[in-house]
C-alpha cells in the first residue's frame, strides 16, 4: 500500500523519490518491457491466425503440455520438499546443518549446462543411480521423468528460500502454547504453523514454476529430445532459430509468454486472496 502522504499529493518524507522512480522504470523498461514488447511485436507480424496455426501444431502442443505440465508438477513437489527442508534447517541444529544450508543454493551458482551433464551422467542407464533403477525397469534419463528431476533440481532452492525466512520468524512459543491448550501436533501444524506460510509457499511455487518453464540448459541433455515424448517447448524455439525462422520462434515465445502469464496470474490471485483472508482472520 502506498504511503498516505504520497497518495494525497503531499511531499514524501524520503528524499529522491522521483529519481528512484525514474531509475526503476528505466531499468524495468530496458531489461523486461522492451524485450517482451519486441517478442510480441515480431510475432504479431503473422497475425492471430498465423499464431493460432503455429500453436495448434501437434508437435508444439505436445511440447507445451510437457513443459508446462512438468513445470507445475515440479513446482508443487519442490514446494512440499522445500517446506520439509526449511523446517529442518530452522527447527533443528545438527552436525552439517550449515553445509546443507549452503548446498541449497548450489543450483543458483552452477551453470545450467553443467547441471544437465551431471544429472545425465548420474541418471543414465549406466550411471550411479540410473543403473540400479534400470535394473528395476525404471528409466530416468531421456524420459519425462528425467526432465522432472532436472526441473526439481533447479526449482527447489526457490521454494526453500522463500519459506525459510517466514518459518524462522514464526515464534516457537506459539507452538508450545497450542500444545498446552490441548491441541494435537496435527492441529498445531494445520492451524498455527501452515497459515502464515501460505503466501510465502505460493511465492515459492510461482518462482519454481517460472524458472522451470523457461529452463533449457539443465534439461536439454537429460531430456533426450524425442518428439511427442520428451521434447520441451524451449527447444522448439531454438530449432526455429536454427532454421532462421525468427518469426516462428517469436510466435512460440509469445505463446509460452501468454500461458506463463495466465498461470502466474492465477497463482498471484490465489496468493492475494489468501493474504486478505489471513488478514481478516
Amino acid at each position: 500500500m502506498l504511503p498516505v502522504a504520497w497518495r494525497f499529493g503531499q511531499p514524501s518524507p524520503l528524499p529522491g523519490f522521483r529519481l528512484a522512480l525514474c531509475g526503476t522504470l528505466l531499468w524495468l523498461a530496458v531489461i523486461v518491457l522492451i524485450p517482451l514488447g519486441g517478442v510480441l511485436l515480431r510475432s504479431s507480424s503473422i497475425g492471430l491466425a498465423g499464431i493460432w496455426e503455429i500453436a495448434t501444431q501437434p508437435r508444439l502442443m505436445a511440447a507445451l503440455r510437457l513443459s508446462f505440465g512438468l513445470s507445475l508438477l515440479a513446482g508443487v513437489f519442490s514446494l512440499v520438499v522445500g517446506l520439509l527442508i526449511a523446517w529442518v534447517l530452522t527447527r533443528y541444529d545438527f552436525p552439517g546443518s550449515r553445509f546443507l544450508d549452503a548446498a541449497i543454493d548450489l543450483p543458483f551458482a552452477m551453470p545450467t549446462a553443467v547441471a544437465g551433464i551431471a544429472l545425465t551422467a548420474v541418471y543414465a542407464p549406466n550411471g550411479w543411480f540410473g543403473a540400479p533403477l534400470a535394473a528395476l525397469g525404471l528409466k530416468v534419463a531421456y524420459t519425462p521423468l528425467g526432465i522432472f528431476i532436472a526441473l526439481v533440481f533447479i526449482g527447489l532452492p526457490f521454494a526453500v528460500r522463500t519459506i525459510q525466512p517466514v518459518l524462522a520468524e514464526t515464534e516457537v512459543e506459539l507452538e508450545e502454547a497450542s500444545a498446552t491448550l490441548g491441541a494435537t501436533r496435527a492441529q498445531t501444524i494445520r492451524k498455527v504453523i501452515l497459515p502464515p506460510l501460505i503466501p510465502a509457499a505460493l511465492t515459492g511455487l510461482a518462482l519454481s514454476f517460472a524458472r522451470a518453464v523457461g529452463e533449457y540448459g539443465s534439461v536439454i541433455f537429460i531430456a533426450g529430445n524425442i518428439p511427442f515424448a520428451s521434447e520441451i517447448a524451449p527447444l522448439m524455439v531454438v530449432m526455429k532459430l536454427e532454421e532462421f525462422d525468427e518469426t516462428g520462434a517469436t510466435a512460440i515465445a509469445a505463446i509460452m509468454l501468454g500461458v506463463s502469464f495466465a498461470m502466474l496470474l492465477v497463482i498471484n490471485l490465489v496468493q492475494a486472496w489468501t493474504r486478505r483472508r489471513l488478514g481478516h482472520g
